[in-house]
């Protein structure tokens, strides 16, 4: 269905955790101000390259990329012309181009615009979907899908650090499902012989989370192609390897903290690269820093003495 700036009910489209994750969007680099005509883009890594961009008026005459182009339009509205049609994006939706379609981009309103794309090339795509025959087609180039922006917003969150290759792997397949989905393709069924295969991949996970695993060592252990390996894990497990083994690193340097460790004595133990890649980390899966959960533990020990 084509979409139209009139008649466009606001609506809340992200949950609490997404809402987040736009804030962090939108932040602005340090000593950049939001409203400057600027784009920022990304070492290119597996194939991916990402861009941010923030202007007012028209930004970008027509052009085509032999990629898929996926964005989060975060401010603003964004206003392109796509298979003879106008389009507009508003914060929280989604935009997909298709490989070689022809578009432009410009800013809706007087207000600016700021949105963040992923190019992804058709390879990659295909081979994360398991696609036998056609690449998948969206009709539709603006979306909202909570699943997919999620995806992205992984991906796109922090533009200028390189993500690990099991990040990037777990974003692409839950990518490439969700272009599946949309394009009406029918679902992958999970094969029998992968629910050995990820669980034996769990228990080498959960023996060497201390150390830095590559996509190359789960695909040894579980016989799996690193996509096929992503798709299963996520529907069997309901989450991705890198989130995974990040959690059984975390529940490592919980147990530390609780036996008495320092913080930078538990980040080390539980093989965090430094204590600030730790404190995100903990911060994002439980909501406090590791400092606020020493400290309530030593508040919870104190109380047990004075009762005593």
């Amino acid at each position: 269905m084509q979409n139209s700036i009139q008649g466009i009910e606001r609506q809340d489209l992200l949950g609490p955790d997404l809402r987040k994750g736009l804030e962090r969007l939108c932040k602005p680099a340090a000593g950049v101000i939001a409203s400057d005509d600027r784009m920022r883009f990304s070492m290119p890594f597996d194939g991916l390259e990402r861009l941010e961009a923030r202007f007012r008026g028209n930004g970008f005459s027509p052009h085509r990329h032999d990629t898929y182009a996926l964005g989060l339009t975060l401010q603003g509205v964004q206003t392109f012309h796509y298979r003879g049609a106008s389009r507009f994006s508003e914060p929280g939706r989604i935009i997909i181009l298709h490989p070689d379609e022809l578009h432009d981009g410009a800013a809706g309103t007087e207000d600016g615009l700021i949105y963040r794309m992923v190019y992804i090339p058709p390879a990659l795509i295909s081979a994360a979907g398991d696609y036998r025959t056609s690449l998948p087609f969206v009709p539709d180039p603006v979306l909202s899908d909570p699943f997919l922006w999620s995806a992205l917003a992984e991906i796109l969150a922090d533009i200028d650090d390189t993500p690990t290759d099991l990040l990037v792997n777990d974003a692409v397949t839950r990518i490439a499902g969700a272009l599946r989905h949309w394009a009406g393709a029918p679902e992958l069924r999970i094969k029998a012989v992968a629910q050995r295969a990820i669980r034996e991949a769990c228990d080498f996970m959960d023996t060497h989370c201390t150390e830095v695993l590559r996509l190359e060592d789960l695909e040894k252990v579980s016989g799996l192609d690193r996509y096929e390996f992503s798709r299963q894990f996520r529907r069997l497990m309901g989450t991705s390897p890198h989130r995974y083994l990040v959690m059984r690193k975390l529940d490592r340097a919980k147990r530390a903290i609780l036996s008495g460790s320092g913080l930078a004595d538990a980040a080390a133990f539980a093989g965090f690269a430094d204590q600030a890649h730790f404190t995100r980390h903990f911060r994002k899966a439980f909501g406090i820093t590791p400092g606020h959960f020493s400290g309530a533990r030593q508040k919870v020990q104190l109380s047990e003495t004075d009762v005593s």
